[in-house]
């Protein structure tokens, strides 16, 4: 109230709801007092509060045609005897249904200095400039490095930042599709209806990139890095020790873990298998188009599919030697084979594995999950091996970073784009 200048609201003159009036019981609840705003001069605190109210919903400073536009309802009530706050309402909800406060209404050429705000705003929070900002575009520092460096500090500052996070991920890695897929329940029965494991790993990856940023890391920390963003539940998947709880924390990684970076985060695995097994296809093409930013080209309409073998009779590299014998499929199977091998060592959820699970041939185990022996056997090793489009060969997940790191300026120039 010191702000706006108006006195301090005032209490409504209310009929005596007492209990012993009504004829209630003693322990009725009366209702909270009710109170209303009073103004001395309602006219001028109208057009001020008025003003105020519509730079801020729309980012800039307000023509003076939408404010007379807006006021005039304000004004109506006020001759018509309604209450401050009431009469208020209906000019807020005029200014709220413009096109002004409901879309981007940017002019053709350079963007102004009130549309800078605006595009950090949304970029960052998801929603629209605070008064700080605005104050700083009036001011012309967002048409400056230094104030645009500013600006962006005091926006991840704030704790609405966290949508910026979630967004980036979600959109560049493919984490939407998180929820897509389902492990199956007699292949991967641990898993099955785990979503405390799937929330933990997206909440990893975000952690993930949002450290990044924080803490200004190189665009090598992408592939590997010698941290992770765990819980307890992923700590269990990971194998690692140490950790209790469900809060996401950093902890470092020993020299030889093959964990660290975006290719072993659970999410990542999850969201590039199919529920029954992992797949090379899909795997190695997330990592050319999602990491290196190479764009691959549909395949052809005869190149069929490849359904996974969960018998164990083939592994899925044999059945993609097969499939890749085509001309029209090996220059693509070229170039997102080899990333996708380098993950294999990786089952549908981010666990270590070496070998496959089969519901056919393979060795029996002697494994009890949820109470109930399983009924998957250990099927064929895994081949985590492989030749790059580029020649560079590789045994494991371990080489295979190696590799990306020599690309760390492709990788920076994709997580830019």
């Amino acid at each position: 109230t010191e702000e706006s200048g108006l006195r301090p609201p005032q209490p409504l003159n209310l009929p005596d709801w007492t209990a012993n009036k009504r004829g209630l019981r003693e322990s009725y609840q009366l209702p909270p007092e009710m109170m209303m705003v009073v103004s001395e001069d309602p006219k001028a605190d109208a057009e001020r509060l008025l003003r105020d109210f519509m730079t801020r919903a729309y980012r800039r400073t307000p023509d003076e045609s939408e404010v007379q536009r807006c006021l005039a309802f304000a004004l109506e009530e006020i001759e018509n005897n309604a209450c401050f706050q009431a009469a208020m309402r209906p000019a807020f909800k005029a200014a709220l249904c413009s096109p002004d406060f409901l879309y981007f209404r940017e002019k053709t050429g350079e963007l102004d200095r009130f549309a800078i705000a605006s595009r950090l705003s949304y970029f960052f929070w998801r929603s629209l400039p605070d008064r700080t900002l605005l104050e700083m575009a009036g001011e012309g520092a967002l048409q400056t490095e230094e104030g645009l460096r500013e600006a962006v500090e005091h926006l991840l500052a704030d704790p609405k930042s966290k949508r910026f996070f979630a967004d980036f991920v979600g959109q560049w890695l493919n984490l939407r599709a998180i929820h897509d897929t389902a492990p199956e329940r007699f292949l991967f029965p641990e898993y099955f209806c785990d979503t405390h494991l799937v929330d933990s790993g997206l909440a990893e990856s975000e952690a993930t990139f949002e450290t990044m940023v924080r803490e200004n890391l190189p665009a090598g920390t992408v592939a590997d890095a010698d941290f992770v963003m765990i819980n307890e539940r992923l700590a269990q998947l990971y194998g690692i020790e140490g950790v209790e709880g469900r809060e996401i924390r950093k902890v470092t990684l020993p020299p030889d873990s093959i964990r660290g970076g975006f290719l072993t985060q659970s999410s990542v695995l999850k969201v590039t298998a199919n529920g029954l097994t992992s797949s090379p296809i899909l795997r190695g093409g997330w990592v050319v188009e999602r990491i290196l930013g190479k764009h691959l080209t549909a395949p052809p309409p005869d190149a069929g599919a490849i359904e996974p073998d969960t018998q164990g009779a083939k592994t899925i590299r044999e059945l993609l030697d097969l499939h890749s014998r085509s001309e029209s499929c090996a220059t693509c199977h070229k170039i997102m084979d080899p990333p996708g091998f380098a993950l294999e060592n990786f089952d549908i959820m981010g666990a270590w594995r070496e070998h496959y699970r089969s519901l056919g041939e393979g060795t029996k185990l002697e494994k009890v999950v949820a109470g109930r022996p399983v009924r998957y056997k250990q099927g064929l090793p895994v081949n985590a091996s492989g030749i790059t489009s580029d020649g560079v060969s590789f045994e494991d997940i371990e080489g295979f970073k190696a590799y990306l790191l020599t690309q760390e300026r492709k990788l920076a120039r994709n997580l830019a784009h």
